[in-house]
């Protein structure tokens, strides 16, 4: 077996359209991503609902998710994390327009999941 170090803020993607999607890890359960946001939100309208829990912390960078149902964002810096049960439904409301935001999420398929 071959051993590799990785860094999870390099290489940064060009600006691009849409936020940037890498897979680091898959099981049975689970997926674990690394998301680059530069300036990026969800279009408007746009709510994402997905079949499983997700847990996301942002590494570097900023950003405002809206959840909904939920009167206030939740502004994140650097360090903060977010449980996001299964058909928990929000959007990306702002990342940072200085520089790439990155971000690890965790899909999981486990229901009793707590933070």
């Amino acid at each position: 077996m071959i051993l590799r170090k990785r860094n999870l803020f390099q290489p940064v993607p060009d600006r691009a359209p849409e936020e940037f999607f890498e897979e680091l890890l898959s099981g049975k359960d689970f997926r674990l991503e690394r998301i680059v946001s530069m300036g990026h939100r969800s279009p408007d309208g746009f709510w994402y609902d997905q079949p499983q829990a997700e847990w996301v912390l942002l590494m570097r960078g900023s950003a405002v998710l809206q959840i909904q149902g939920q009167a206030e964002p939740l502004e994140l810096k650097p360090g903060d994390a977010v449980l996001l049960p299964a058909h928990c439904k929000h959007r990306v409301a702002a990342t940072d327009l200085e520089g790439p935001s990155f971000w690890l999420a965790l899909h999981h398929t486990d229901g009793d999941v707590s933070s």
